[in-house]
């Protein structure tokens, strides 16, 4: 027996979705008899129409590291935090030392451009260079 207009009249008289009304299946000829939207809040009264719980979603979490195609999982933003606060650390002392008069306009830009290429590590590093720079 076909009860899917009488699950639409349940689903629209409880105030649900058709997929949460569940009937009994011993209580089917009585489903069977009702026509008024009275009949099925007894009849969900009575036990004869159950309704399903919602299930609910997970909640979304966000991954720490990024994922490639044929890569492993590394930190997205690591290299790039370590490669800023060198930066700023090395250009905070070219600046230093040409406040002071230490060093030229000209050498200053030119080791601006090698700081920036990232091919110094450290701070003594730089130093061994403006050393080649002045002799």
């Amino acid at each position: 027996m076909n009860l899917r207009k009488k699950k639409e009249l349940a689903a629209r008289t409880l105030n649900v979705g058709l997929g949460r009304i569940l009937f009994n299946s011993q209580r089917l000829d009585d489903i069977k008899e009702a026509i008024t939207k009275q009949d099925i809040k007894d009849l969900k009264a009575d036990g004869a129409i159950l309704i399903k719980e919602i299930r609910g979603r997970r909640k979304h979490i966000k991954r720490k590291t990024r994922r490639r195609v044929g890569s492993r999982k590394k930190k997205a933003i690591n290299k790039k935090q370590v490669y800023v606060a060198l930066t700023r650390k090395l250009r905070g002392h070219l600046a230093l030392l040409k406040k002071q008069a230490l060093i030229s306009a000209e050498d200053f830009l030119n080791l601006r451009k090698i700081i920036r290429t990232n091919t110094i590590q450290s701070l003594a590093q730089l130093k061994e260079r403006i050393a080649g720079v002045k002799k």
